[in-house]
């Protein structure tokens, strides 16, 4: 039994490395689509930062153009100058500004001088503040664009991608603008832009939560999908697996029953011919004693033992070479009614009762008579075996489902567990006098005529023989 698990676990073997293999292929395939998300969102943030800081650049040209050509030369000609702390002039300069970056998202416009002063801001407090602007005015002021992001939030908003704040600010230079001409004239000063992209990074990082749920609950959903598919791939697996086992174990044992069967006939038909030949001159010598010494029973003795062996032998025979039955209309009540009649005297003399009962109208069976009746013959003999002090047998016949069902049932102490598998064994035997052949015998006539035997433990005590036979077609 051992040998037979350990050959079905190395059986199932494969289909776990197989299985073990999907589970990684599965935690693999979602981390990949995790680690893809992030690299996708971190891609989708980097596109949205350059295509800020390329929008914030066409905002600064535009309003460079609008401020030099509506507010710097219309107010160096009417006032000479400009200064914008003039209330007039800074009023021009807000609307010139404003109706320039109106409905354009853009939080913060700053306009320094060369000195690094704020001129023009939308926060008033700033106005007039001086080196406000730091290296990256510095920057702009020797006419480079420049741009940096400023993030405000913890360091776990800020790795994941969702800070508090998020803000793009663009220094650039404002330059003077030459009249029909592409080229643009001197640094007049710097224009700082803020956009606020807080809104734009959370639209992102929403976008991220929701591919990182879509993925898990693909992924789960696949995970459960694969355990099923898994579990009953290993169930079918497994079964397969012991059925091979079970019919490979089949086949040994046919194999060796086979070897057995044919030395245990040779030596049987060895044994008859010299057993027939003792007899026969026992019973002559049975016959000449008798005359002189009548009270001598060795010669029943011999005769009585004689037809014992041959009943052994007879057994043995028909272990080893089943005979094919004879199939024929029967009624397997009629079968069992002889089979009583025949045990009658001995049940009565030693104390037992066969209940009989079966259905109506019966249906006929296909049946060697001469076969059935010795294999319920068997089973009667061991119940009674079984009852060493007397006792009631039960015999049930039924029909169900194209067949016809006997149950014989016993009083007795029933199978030991430790026996259950070993009761079918040829030669198994746990009586003093017995081949141990008696329900292999049984069992090899019931499965020649197509049907099935089990033999169960009753609750109530005792032993049940289910045998079951296939109706006669029509």
């Amino acid at each position: 039994m051992a040998i037979t698990l350990q050959s079905s676990e190395e059986k199932v073997k494969p289909f776990r490395l197989v299985k073990y293999f999907t589970f990684t292929s599965l935690i693999v395939i979602f981390s990949g689509a995790i680690i893809l998300s992030i690299l996708n969102t971190h891609q989708a943030r980097t596109m949205q930062r350059e295509k800020s800081e390329e929008y914030a650049l066409l905002l600064i040209e535009n309003l460079n153009h609008q401020i030099f050509m509506q507010f710097t030369i219309p107010v160096v000609l009417k006032y000479g100058g400009i200064s914008l702390r003039e209330k007039e002039q800074f009023e021009h300069m807000d609307k010139v500004v404003r109706s320039t970056l109106h409905s354009f998202k853009v939080e913060m416009v700053n306009i320094y001088d060369m000195k690094e002063t704020v001129s023009y801001s939308f926060d008033k407090s700033l106005i007039g503040k001086k080196d406000y602007g730091g290296a990256a005015f510095k920057k702009a002021l020797m006419g480079e664009t420049v741009s940096k992001q400023v993030q405000v939030g913890n360091m776990i908003e800020i790795l994941l991608g969702f800070p508090k704040e998020s803000r793009i600010i663009t220094f650039a230079p404002y330059r003077a603008e030459r009249p029909l001409s592409t080229l643009s004239g001197p640094v007049l000063g710097v224009i700082e832009i803020v956009q606020d992209m807080s809104e734009e990074y959370k639209i992102i990082f929403k976008f991220q939560v929701d591919v990182i749920i879509t993925s898990t609950i693909v992924m789960s959903v696949l995970f459960f999908v694969l355990i099923f598919v898994v579990k009953r791939g290993e169930g079918i697996i497994q079964k397969r697996t012991q059925e091979k086992l079970r019919l490979e174990e089949a086949l040994s044992r046919s194999k060796h029953m086979s070897s057995l069967g044919e030395m245990v006939s040779g030596i049987s038909h060895e044994i008859r011919n010299p057993l027939g030949i003792i007899r026969s001159s026992a019973e002559l010598l049975k016959k000449k004693v008798a005359s002189f010494d009548p009270s001598n029973t060795i010669p029943d003795i011999i005769v009585e033992e004689s037809g014992r062996l041959n009943n052994i032998i007879t057994d043995f025979l028909n272990f080893a070479k089943p005979k094919r039955p004879d199939l024929a209309i029967c009624h397997v009540e009629e079968i069992l009614e002889k089979n009583i009649k025949y045990l009658s005297s001995q049940t009565e003399e030693q104390g037992y009762i066969i209940k009989k009962h079966h259905d109506n109208h019966l249906p006929v069976i296909m049946a060697d008579f001469d076969m059935l009746y010795q294999a319920f013959l068997n089973l009667l003999i061991n119940a009674i075996q079984a009852m060493q002090n007397g006792g009631t047998i039960y015999i049930k016949i039924s029909s169900t489902e194209d067949a016809v069902s006997i149950l014989i049932e016993d009083e007795g102490e029933g199978i030991p567990d430790n026996l259950t598998e070993k009761i079918w064994d040829p030669f198994f035997t746990t009586k003093e006098k017995g081949t141990g052949l008696g329900l292999v015998i049984v069992k090899n006539i019931i499965k020649a005529h197509g049907g099935s035997i089990e033999l169960e433990n009753r609750s109530a005590g005792g032993v049940r023989a289910k045998v079951k036979l296939p109706e006669k077609q029509a």
